[in-house]
């Protein structure tokens, strides 16, 4: 009796990973191989990266904040310590946002806590 191999579900499984790597260079789009190897990859670099993202965006938004806050003559850490003392519930994200788009409203929060 002939080995029976169930060719639809491996073939559907191969065309839906080379269906998500077009547009890779070269190889990596159309040999079987090359291409699971490089989609494997991709997700580990697409998780790793969501997590830099965040590290990233802290980071951003802390070099806005002390900006910002040098132009008031306090440096970054007095003021989120100030921030801290004074009881002010502000995130770095919307902290980083009006020092950025509403210098007023920044300058009105600094001089709250000085």
């Amino acid at each position: 009796m002939p080995r029976s191999v169930n060719h639809v579900a491996s073939r559907a499984k191969r065309k839906r990973i080379l269906k998500l790597t077009r547009g890779y260079y070269g190889a990596r789009k159309n040999v079987w191989t090359v291409a699971k190897n490089t989609w494997e990859k991709g997700l580990t670099y697409a998780y790793r990266d969501r997590r830099a993202k965040k590290r990233n965006f802290r980071s951003l938004w802390i070099q806005r904040i002390n900006a910002a806050a040098r132009l008031e003559n306090m440096s970054y850490s007095t003021l989120m310590g100030a921030l801290h003392k004074a009881g002010i519930e502000i995130n770095r994200k919307v902290l980083a946002d009006l020092a950025v788009n509403n210098p007023e409203a920044f300058k009105a929060i600094v001089a709250k806590v000085k």
